[in-house]
């Protein structure tokens, strides 16, 4: 059952100017996690504020439940939400915060410290209760703001860029306690974010946007393993983006068929795709999907130089030069045969690695 339906919705700022969001449809299914994922300036922060109830679109509907609150005040929508800054209360303690929607409700006393303690057990802070907010780490204030959105049983959580002043590795724990408590309480989660990695890991589906549009609205693993539109394969992920020209099909058991595709000044290369794909195309391949090997003589591939690499700790990722197309590569750094800058390479990658978007170059 869909917990959120959004129906054409729009927002324009002014006339004579691209709206922020256009026509956006989108279905949000009870319990799921949904980010809203995309660069910034793409509508997702505005479409979550119209959700909330904190901005009033130009046009479309907002459902929740099937009922239409396009127009309910955002204090009657029962939405818990986290800002980026968590807006979290200085001169209260952490209970006092925890506890002030519960009060706005008008809950009475003894239920609402039940609930704040219930609350703060889940995010592991009971022992916290009466600490100033203003004591806490980045992480710990985190974790009151979602504690607070989610003791008044919200019917949606709004989380609109919550990790993005923590540091690399506090994000990644703390995306990793979101998600749990997120599927603990199977709460219905709206997350704007612009890292695709925070994306990928929390989500159950993911809305790609851009320009105000849904370019691509699926499970993480369809977005990235499946890109429908060139934008999404560079945004989601590491890119290899050839323009190709489709020059036959042959049709596969299973669904896809395998292509043969015109890479201008290289050839015509094996590569696969949903059927009927003609004209003009892009070609991905992912950077750990692509080999970059010393060159040996008779090797099939592409001949270049390696121009640059870059160390990570478990992988080394190379830029190799083929005339005047850059290919990116990632090579793990147990494996053997490791390239230097400087280096003759060959690259090279297999059919079922080589995947023809669905877009159009030609519309």
């Amino acid at each position: 059952m869909d917990k959120l339906s959004l129906v054409g919705l729009t927002k324009q700022y002014a006339q004579g100017i691209a709206p922020a969001v256009d026509q956006l449809d989108m279905n949000v299914e009870e319990g799921h996690l949904v980010s809203l994922l995309g660069p910034s300036g793409c509508g997702k922060t505005t479409t979550l504020r119209m959700v909330a109830g904190l901005m009033d679109p130009t046009a479309g509907q907002i459902l929740v439940d099937g009922t239409d609150i396009t127009d309910t005040p955002v204090h009657r929508r029962g939405m818990g939400m986290v800002f980026q800054s968590y807006a979290l209360f200085p001169h209260m303690n952490v209970h006092e915060n925890v506890a002030f929607g519960l009060q706005m409700r008008r809950k009475g006393k003894k239920e609402q410290d039940a609930l704040v303690t219930q609350a703060l057990e889940m995010v592991h802070l009971g022992h916290l209760a009466k600490r100033p907010v203003k004591a806490l780490s980045g992480g710990q204030q985190q974790r009151i703001a979602l504690a607070r959105a989610l003791v008044v049983e919200p019917t949606l959580l709004l989380l609109d860029e919550p990790l993005s002043n923590l540091d690399a590795k506090l994000r990644e724990t703390m995306r990793t306690e979101i998600r749990q408590i997120q599927q603990r309480t199977r709460a219905t989660t709206l997350f704007v974010t612009h890292d695709q990695d925070e994306a990928l890991a929390m989500s159950d589906r993911i809305a790609v946007m851009n320009g105000g549009l849904i370019e691509q609205f699926g499970a993480p693993s369809e977005v990235y393993e499946r890109p429908r539109t060139r934008f999404v394969a560079n945004f989601i992920g590491r890119a290899n983006l050839l323009t190709v020209t489709v020059r036959e099909e042959s049709p596969q058991p299973g669904g896809d068929s395998r292509y043969a595709v015109d890479v201008p000044g290289f050839g015509v290369f094996p590569a696969v795709g949903e059927p009927g794909l003609r004209g003009q195309r892009t070609l991905l391949i992912r950077p750990h999907r692509l080999s970059a090997a010393p060159v040996v003589a008779g090797a099939d591939g592409l001949d270049g130089v390696v121009e640059s690499l870059s160390y990570t700790g478990d992988s080394v990722s190379y830029t190799v030069r083929v005339g005047d197309q850059l290919f990116a590569a990632e090579r793990l750094t147990s494996g053997a045969d490791h390239l230097a800058q400087g280096d003759r390479a060959t690259v090279s990658w297999r059919a079922e690695d080589a995947l023809v978007l669905p877009e159009s170059l030609e519309e």
